[in-house]
């Protein structure tokens, strides 16, 4: 059953008990990887394999995301700004344990392509931080797949 989590705002990213921040750089131009991210929400499970649907909903002021497993997430956009920052704040969850939830995708140029930066600003149960720190390698691994996976999608030829 979802449950309503604690409303945050994005200096969440800075003072929430749990943070995992993950960069990487990619080729295709930090335009294209905004449009990914934000315009191309039902795209999501094409490149993040953890994300088994996602939908924007509120006329695209939020989003509803599903994982593999079973979680549940709905979201509203606490950021978009074309070509540099995308964050959303996760509002219900089924997710045990979790009390507040924030993703902020930060894209900087680097060169011809960008460098992207995920943040996950976390707050929960003492058992979800335990249980999220030692899967801190994992969410890891995750990120990098994702953002390379996209970046093929993104900088593979048309045709």
């Amino acid at each position: 059953m979802a449950r309503r989590l604690r409303s945050v705002g994005l200096d969440f990213t800075e003072t929430a008990p749990l943070r995992l921040v993950f960069a990487a750089e990619l080729s295709a131009p930090p335009e294209a990887v905004y449009r990914a991210l934000a315009e191309d929400v039902t795209g999501w499970p094409t490149w993040f394999t953890s994300v088994t649907a996602a939908r924007p909903t509120e006329d695209g002021a939020g989003r509803e995301v599903r994982l593999r497993g079973g979680t549940v997430f709905r979201e509203t956009i606490v950021a978009a700004e074309v070509a540099e920052r995308y964050a959303y704040r996760v509002d219900e969850s089924n997710a045990p344990g979790l009390r507040a939830l924030l993703e902020e995708w930060w894209l900087t140029p680097a060169g011809t392509g960008t460098r992207v930066r995920w943040t996950f600003a976390a707050d929960g149960s003492a058992p979800f931080r335990i249980a999220l720190r030692l899967g801190r390698s994992g969410v890891g691994r995750a990120f990098r797949d994702a953002v390379r996976t996209l970046d093929g999608r993104l900088t593979e030829p048309a045709g």
